[in-house]
């Protein structure tokens, strides 16, 4: 549609928010349900998913180190970034961002020292020459690992995984309140838009530990283990039902109350938001997963390892793509339409190699991944490369 089709204003004759902020709340996404996947084992004490509690708090890290640049090639000025940290503004939502990241940020950091610290001590004893010093900056000056200092440390990472859940509920879910309190735009002012940013968050958080876990198995020859796969699969089926039936319940509401915003909302989603919202974001993202991890976790017993992990695997792809489908059909099909409910525009279509582009975008989500490979070439990702190290294993990193 034109400026000049009569129904459009002039702060809709583009879309303001593109690619950029599509992958911001799915990366911070990624963070947040990473992480509370960890603290079911630190903090809970599901004792099955200790294969992947260092790999989910690394995982973490490693997308949460690189989500701020989502909004820096989104900034016309990135330069100005600092401004948020020289004159806070505590009343702005979006200024919060810095406190919230910072603290978490450290939270996280600190959680992974106190995981690693055994081992660093360990390298720090065994290591030579330049890798000898890494170390011993890493320990900190601290090399007691007696029974006592490990209960010590034990408690005190119960501790920060007990308060890091709330924190990344709060990192995540204060990007679903940003979109909720846009009050002039029908479709993401509602009450559900924090929450269902929070569920899906947990579902593509689970989904990345599961593919990085098994690939990380594949390419170190160890076997996957099945009770951890079996629960992920249980864990995985929970929060997609429960996100599902949360995004279902929302877009019911809207047409079941029938106002004014769903004579535009309605035909938008069977329309322009056509493919990425029923064909992505409900069947094949939605319905398929749901469908393949009830098999798993309804059938286990039917199952071989392969097939199960397969399925697992398969799943956990499709679930990373529903997720970004629904950030997109939000933030894109939400500035789709005209605040004057009388019409929408055309369909957007990403570039390519512009700031905004998919070429920045698949270097964001690509390079969190090689902090995890890099981060594991000096302390070990994996629970069983960890038992190797304390029994005796190479001096040296990787």
């Amino acid at each position: 549609m034109h400026g000049d089709a009569g129904f459009l204003f002039p702060n809709d004759l583009r879309i303001l928010w593109e690619l950029m902020i599509v992958m911001y709340p799915y990366i911070t996404g990624l963070v947040a349900g990473a992480f509370i996947l960890s603290s079911l084992y630190h903090v809970f004490k599901r004792d099955e998913l200790r294969p992947i509690g260092r790999l989910a708090l690394v995982a973490s890290l490693g997308f949460l180190l690189f989500a701020p640049l989502t909004l820096l090639l989104h900034l016309g000025q990135p330069q100005r970034c600092f401004n948020i940290m020289l004159t806070p503004n505590l009343s702005s939502a979006m200024a919060m961002f810095g406190f919230i990241y910072a603290a978490y940020l450290s939270l996280l950091v600190f959680e992974i020292w106190l995981v690693h610290r055994e081992d660093i001590i360990m390298l720090a004893r065994r290591s030579r020459g330049f890798w000898r010093g890494v170390y011993k900056c890493l320990a900190l000056g601290v090399y007691d690992i007696s029974p006592e200092s490990r209960r010590v440390d034990h408690n005190v990472l119960v501790i920060l995984a007990g308060i890091g859940i709330p924190g990344a509920a709060l990192l995540h879910g204060y990007v679903g309140f940003i979109f909720g309190a846009v009050k002039a735009n029908p479709w993401w002012s509602t009450p559900l838009m924090p929450i269902i940013f929070l569920c899906s968050a947990i579902v593509s958080g689970i989904a990345m530990v599961v593919i990085l876990y098994q690939i990380g198995m594949k390419f170190s020859g160890r076997k996957i283990d099945a009770p951890c796969m079996q629960s992920l699969a249980r864990w995985l089926w929970l929060f997609v039902i429960v996100s599902v039936t949360l995004e279902l319940l929302e877009i019911t509401t809207l047409a079941y109350e029938a106002a004014e915003e769903w004579d535009i909302i309605g035909p938008l989603l069977t329309d322009q938001l056509a493919f990425s919202f029923i064909g992505i974001q409900i069947i094949l993202g939605a319905m398929v997963p749901i469908i393949l991890l009830g098999i798993v976790v309804l059938l286990s017993r039917y199952l071989t390892d392969q097939i199960r992990n397969t399925l697992c695997f398969v799943a956990s792809l499709l679930l990373l793509c529903q997720v970004f489908a629904m950030r997109w059909n939000v933030v894109i099909g939400g500035q789709l339409f005209s605040k004057s409910l009388l019409g929408s525009r055309e369909s957007h279509t990403p570039g390519l190699l512009e700031k905004e582009g998919i070429v920045p975008a698949i270097f964001i989500l690509v390079a969190p991944l090689i902090f995890i490979v890099a981060f594991n070439r000096v302390l070990p990702v994996f629970e069983p490369s960890d038992k190797k190290l304390i029994e005796g294993g190479e001096s040296q990193p990787g």
